[in-house]
């Protein structure tokens, strides 16, 4: 879920608060619940791409800084779109896992 913390929907410079499930699964029955706040540093309507700086949460407790980008582009034949999703992140310290299960 998600709500809107500050600013308005689709805005650089919204701050929004996710509330999700984190597993190492693709079926999450074993995940837990996880935070994070968010403030929106690009949007490109023509692109369909938004970029989100996590400023808070808990992957702030492994991550120095955690930038997510995702962009939506159009299928070329039929219905529906493919997203893509660019995690860009420095971990705290070395023992810090790569986030490939988010």
């Amino acid at each position: 879920g998600c709500d809107l913390h500050e600013g308005e929907w689709g805005k650089v410079g919204t701050i929004v608060h996710w509330s999700y499930v984190h597993g190492k699964q693709v079926v999450c029955l074993d995940g837990k619940a996880k935070k994070a706040k968010e403030v929106v540093e690009a949007v490109d309507s023509d692109k369909n791409l938004v970029t989100f700086r996590v400023i808070e949460g808990d992957l702030m407790e492994e991550y120095k800084s955690f930038v997510i980008t995702i962009q939506v582009s159009p299928k070329s034949e039929g219905s529906g779109s493919v997203v893509h999703w660019t995690l860009e992140y420095e971990k705290l310290h070395g023992g810090i896992a790569h986030p490939e299960t988010l």
